[in-house]
């Protein structure tokens, strides 16, 4: 339990102050703040049931037919149900043209916020099916969200 607590102030403190590393020049957040409950012992239930979620309302969004182009966004709502902190790490689209923005601060248990997938549809044409991959300290630790479109030609 207190290993629990520990974990929960450091996650708290390190999503304000990121660590950058150097070499790469992109920001990474420090490893003792991630809580695996799998051991070789097994698994914690006590750690693995206190774990954060990323309960989406909908994973797939379509924009049906759009004009080549266009630039369309779609906010993906989600809750932490968990009852610890849910600390984003990176989210990437599939390809240049799927840009998702996250929120960088930990989402408290119980709250709610947004992942807002950006879709360029310029230089696409038929249909379009994207995904989004994001890295989380949930049990999953990969959440993914997809996109589908028709593009038209202008």
């Amino acid at each position: 339990m207190k290993r629990i607590f520990v974990i929960a102030l450091l996650a708290l403190g390190a999503c304000n102050n990121p660590v950058t590393n150097s070499n790469d020049g992109k920001t990474h957040l420090p490893a003792s703040i991630v809580s695996n409950p799998a051991t070789a012992g097994g698994v914690d239930t006590v750690a693995a049931a206190r774990k954060p979620t990323m309960d989406f309302t909908d994973t797939l969004h379509n924009f049906g037919t759009i004009h080549e182009g266009e630039v369309v966004t779609y906010d993906f709502a989600f809750t932490n149900n968990g009852k610890t902190p849910l600390i984003i790490a990176s989210a990437n689209g599939s390809c240049g043209c799927t840009v998702p923005a996250y929120p960088h601060d930990a989402v408290l248990p119980g709250k709610s916020a947004v992942m807002k997938v950006t879709f360029n549809s310029a230089g696409k044409k038929g249909h379009q099916s994207k995904s989004v991959t994001i890295r989380t300290n949930t049990n999953k630790n990969v959440e993914m969200l997809y996109i589908n479109a028709e593009v038209e030609s202008k």
